[in-house]
């Protein structure tokens, strides 16, 4: 009896193995930054960011497909380089930041591309809930910085109709056409960041 407890011991552990080979890193938050762009009055393009983000990476070099990833965005920390606009974008007639304050994505699944990976996930904003694929070029190898610690960094690109997520405020144009375009293009670039192992 003893042997066969030992024996099914055993197989679990093997069995829990490849999951033990992915290591856990924390979004360095002041190395990090969701960037957006989107037509305005269809003659140019507005770019703007959300300076603030925390969260984490689940990664295995071995098993990329397993990625995990939770990410949350201080949906107050936007800045278009206009403070009157950056107003207008937290007011209820956008993002309504006193209402909805985070923006969140939280993976579910990922394959291998020839540039790195495409994570589908469900991004949340403004109390809506989409699923989304983040096309991620990384993750890069694994580097160890000054202080000992080690750092993987990565850039993920998407698109999306924010309208989908509710933010439908719009202007006509005298000449046609709206203020705002619909589709909103995405990049965020991210570096992880683990402690080093303690001996």
């Amino acid at each position: 009896m003893i042997h066969t407890k030992t024996i099914a011991c055993f197989t679990l552990m093997l069995a829990a193995a490849p999951a033990l080979l992915a290591q856990k890193y924390t979004i360095d938050a002041s190395h990090s930054k969701a960037q957006f762009a989107v037509r305005h009055m269809m003659v140019s393009t507005v770019r703007g960011e959300f300076s603030k983000m925390q969260g984490w990476v689940e990664y295995d070099e071995k098993k990329p497909e397993a990625i995990r990833i939770e990410a949350t965005i201080d949906a107050a920390s936007i800045n278009t380089g206009e403070p009157k606009r950056d107003e207008h974008l937290k007011s209820p007639d956008f993002f309504d930041v006193a209402k909805f304050p985070s923006i969140t994505f939280r993976s579910k699944s990922a394959k291998k591309t020839p540039n790195g990976l495409a994570v589908t996930g469900d991004l949340t904003m403004h109390g809506v809930t989409r699923e989304v694929v983040l096309n991620v070029e990384g993750p890069s190898p694994e580097v160890r910085d000054p202080w000992g610690n080690y750092r993987r960094g990565a850039t993920a690109t998407t698109k999306i109709n924010r309208k989908d997520f509710g933010l439908t405020w719009n202007a006509l144009l005298e000449t046609g056409g709206v203020a705002v375009g619909e589709e909103v293009s995405i990049t965020i670039d991210v570096e992880a960041v683990r402690p080093a192992e303690k001996k």
